[in-house]
């Protein structure tokens, strides 16, 4: 599988080549119909919402801190990663900056519609923040089969994805099958002998760059300089079936009751959404 790199692309040669195939994309300029393109820098966050928090590790950082801490990042003293903001809640001001969220291409999304927005499905959308030498800490499969769109808005990252039907050589966790317990960065191969056979593919997204990840594409990302982006994920009938099994097998481990009820409201917005895009088809 080769990753390859598109300008201009139309929405239907992108459906084409790589939405319906399921192979992953990195448009060198979607992202060109958001404000926040050019605009997303350290500095402009310091200046902007340098007092607003989150958490990580158990510990509550400003923004303002956490540029600070990025940009004194290094491969050997690497900042934590990946801060994260969740954008409605966090930071709603910037929502008017990356509009429209779909970009022009991650549409129809039903996570945008009224049934989908009442629910808890996994979906997000979240600045990324990161530093140098930061990595994301496993291996993994986005919860919900859901499409994942990482847009980089400043700053370059070295992504590494796996074509599919490789599970076997990458060891999901018993207890998280979304997760591997290989380490990639540093695999062991004694403990994983299997992982010799996988083979990962590395490249980089820079800023004003967008990476398309399709359901079922294990990943993973390594921050090469200080990094901005924006993710947000996508459900329509192409993931339905498998995001209704992880609405299922999720809410089961809370209890039967718990999962039927979720499910079928599940289903029933589903069915809504299939309509609504008949019609508006």
């Amino acid at each position: 599988m080769e990753i390859k790199r598109k300008a201009d692309v139309s929405y239907e040669e992108f459906m084409e080549e790589h939405y319906k195939p399921g192979i992953p994309l990195v448009f060198t300029n979607a992202s060109k119909v958001w404000k926040a393109n050019g605009l997303f820098t350290p500095d402009w966050f310091r200046e902007n919402y340098g007092d607003r928090t989150t958490e990580k590790g158990g510990r509550t950082y400003t923004m303002r801190e956490i540029m600070d801490m990025v940009e004194k990042s290094s491969e050997s003293n690497p900042a934590p990663y990946p801060f994260l903001f969740d954008i409605p809640s966090k930071l709603p001001e910037i929502l008017p900056l990356i509009e429209p969220l779909h970009l022009n291409y991650a549409r129809p999304n039903w996570l945008e519609r009224k049934w989908f927005k009442r629910g808890h499905w996994g979906s997000a959308t979240e600045v990324f923040i990161g530093g140098p030498g930061g990595k994301f800490p496993y291996l993994h499969l986005d919860y919900y089969h859901l499409n994942a769109w990482i847009n980089q808005l400043y700053g370059e990252k070295r992504f590494t994805v796996f074509p599919r039907g490789q599970e076997e050589f990458l060891y999901p966790r018993p207890d998280d099958p979304w997760r591997s317990e290989v380490n990639i960065f540093e695999p062991d191969f004694e403990k994983y002998p299997k992982y010799k056979n996988a083979t990962p593919i590395h490249f980089t997204v820079g800023a004003g760059e967008t990476l398309f990840i399709p359901f079922g594409t294990w990943h993973s990302a390594y921050s090469l300089t200080p990094t901005i982006s924006v993710a947000f994920d996508q459900l329509n009938s192409k993931n339905y079936k498998d995001f209704l099994k992880d609405v299922w097998d999720f809410e089961k481990r809370e209890g039967t009751v718990k999962a039927i009820a979720k499910y079928s409201y599940a289903w029933l917005g589903g069915q809504t959404c299939k309509l609504a895009d008949t019609f508006s088809r």
